[in-house]
């Protein structure tokens, strides 16, 4: 035989110079919930290590890891229901907690990279991401309340806004009302293909966000669509957005390909909760390696060609991978 390829596999040394993907720290985005209070770290039973924090000891868990080699993060906020309305009027109050403890953070870490999230189910008595009228998620009344929020974020120093809610025509009008604000630099990271998952229960726990009635499919994208990835990709692309998301990661490696290969902006993949939270289950069952399944899947995303990867588990590969 002239061709062996397994002559490229029969040392550690040329199975790592041959390798085709490489997956590092750098490549995460580690996602944080924070809630209002101090000394408060909430461990979210259904997302096995992840927790609920305080501002005060939230800094110190995003001190560690930067140590580790993380530098960039997602906030989600955590809100009570007394502050939650209609109109998720408090995502753009003044005194709302998330804002201060995003201006907090970049006041003690101004190197760091911090990501928003942009939708009104945090805040919606709803649970809705868009305004909810007689049952019907109103698209273009949500814009404004969005921009609002986006806005808030901007003053507050957000790096990165990331808009989750998947109203038609979002990016445009938040980057107008950023870009009228004077908020040029302020990047946005679109959720473009986010679909009506199965996989997002854990986080829905961990916000108490889950819809009061009904469900997302009428703007969240239907599994079964591929094609469709590219419309939203190419209307996110001429609004404005800087960044083009899939989310879940793990059952759309297909889109996330789809995208890489079609578009010129950084792709980024979310692994989402019930992804991570599958693996530890099935490893606490001790029917998978942990450390093996994890950096596979992850590795996975990536040889997909995610640029950028959203994920529970960033924290536990820096401190395998420091």
């Amino acid at each position: 035989m002239n061709h062996r390829p397994r002559r490229n596999r029969k040392s550690k040394a040329i199975r790592n110079m041959v390798q085709e993907t490489t997956l590092c720290t750098a490549d995460f985005i580690y996602p944080l919930f924070v809630v209002d209070g101090s000394k408060i770290k909430q461990e979210i039973p259904s997302m096995p290590n992840v927790f609920r924090w305080s501002v005060d000891l939230l800094l110190n868990e995003i001190e560690e890891c930067i140590q580790l080699g993380i530098n960039s993060f997602v906030l989600f906020p955590a809100v009570d229901d007394k502050l939650k309305d209609q109109m998720a009027s408090y995502s753009y109050h003044s005194d709302n907690f998330y804002l201060a403890a995003i201006s907090k953070i970049k006041t003690t870490f101004p190197e760091i990279c911090l990501m928003s999230d942009v939708a009104m189910d945090p805040y919606s008595s709803d649970g809705h991401d868009g305004l909810v009228d007689n049952g019907e998620i109103i698209n273009d009344k949500t814009l404004p309340i969005l921009s609002k929020m986006s806005i808030a974020q901007a003053q507050a120093g957000i790096d990165i806004i990331g808009p989750s809610d998947m109203m038609d025509g979002r990016i445009g009008f938040i980057r107008e009302e950023l870009d009228k604000k004077g908020y040029h630099n302020t990047s946005i990271m679109s959720y473009t293909a986010k679909y009506a998952s199965a996989f997002y229960g854990p986080f829905r726990d961990a916000l108490d966000s889950a819809p009061k009635n009904g469900d997302k499919k009428t703007y969240q994208m239907n599994p079964s669509n591929k094609k469709e990835a590219l419309i939203e990709a190419e209307l996110d692309s001429l609004e404005g957005a800087d960044f083009l998301m899939i989310k879940p990661a793990l059952c759309y490696l297909d889109v996330i390909q789809l995208l890489k290969n079609n578009f010129e902006l950084p792709i980024s993949a979310y692994n989402v909760s019930g992804e991570y939270s599958m693996i530890h289950a099935a490893a606490k069952n001790g029917w998978l390696d942990y450390n093996a399944s994890f950096q596979e899947a992850l590795l996975s995303i990536k040889r997909a060609g995610a640029d950028v990867i959203l994920s529970y588990f960033a924290k536990d590969f820096a401190k395998l991978n420091s």
